[in-house]
């Protein structure tokens, strides 16, 4: 199975994939902490758009949300999962909500999956995030962008976006995803900054 097709069918709510790792605290009677509601999972996606050398990036600037988590970082497009949804649904739904970009599900390419243990600390929350790559090359212009409620959309040069102010383990998978190579990894935070880091290319699948 392809990850595409995974992604298309795996429910990220699901309690089977509420698990535990080595920075788990605050278990109660013993019980994994996702079980006992110590912790929570949430589940996510990242979009990045292609189209002939550039990546629609969302700069993290509205000014009516000064709480943003992601003020002032640039970031792919996407967001949480609803209740059953899956990955793919997700990647869809929230393209369209912040570029106005209504593309088919056909269109989506699943290239890897990211875990955040503790991501959010103040919440106790742990986020994982579905990648998906859109290649827009067939078009001889960048279609046009509607409104984005989260800050500003830009097409960034392929060579240019490891130099935005991106998160920094950002830095880390992005290669992968300009490089269209599909990939697995675990990024642990302190403070905004990585503490450690996992990230592994699966070269033995592509991404279709």
């Amino acid at each position: 199975m392809t990850l595409r097709a995974l992604a298309g069918e795996v429910n990220l709510t699901s309690p089977l994939l509420h698990l535990n790792h080595p920075g788990s605290q605050g278990s109660l009677g013993g019980m994994n902490p996702f079980e006992s509601g110590v912790r929570k999972q949430i589940p996510a996606v990242l979009i990045y758009v292609r189209h002939r050398g550039h990546v629609l990036m969302l700069h993290r600037i509205a000014p009516d949300r000064p709480e943003d988590f992601h003020a002032g970082r640039w970031n792919g497009l996407g967001g949480k999962s609803e209740a059953d949804e899956s990955p793919l649904e997700t990647a869809v739904r929230e393209l369209k909500e912040e570029s106005a970009l209504d593309l088919g599900s056909d269109q989506f390419q699943a290239l890897g999956v990211l875990q955040f243990p503790n991501f959010k600390p103040h919440k106790s929350e742990d986020w994982v995030a579905w990648v998906f790559v859109v290649d827009l090359a067939s078009e001889a212009q960048p279609p046009r962008l509607g409104p984005c409620p989260e800050g500003k959309l830009h097409w960034i040069k392929d060579e240019e976006v490891l130099g935005l102010n991106l998160w920094p383990g950002d830095q880390l998978f992005l290669p992968y995803v300009l490089k269209r190579e599909p990939f697995l990894g675990t990024v642990w935070y302190e403070s905004s900054q990585v503490k450690r880091h996992w990230i592994t290319g699966l070269k033995g699948l592509k991404a279709h």
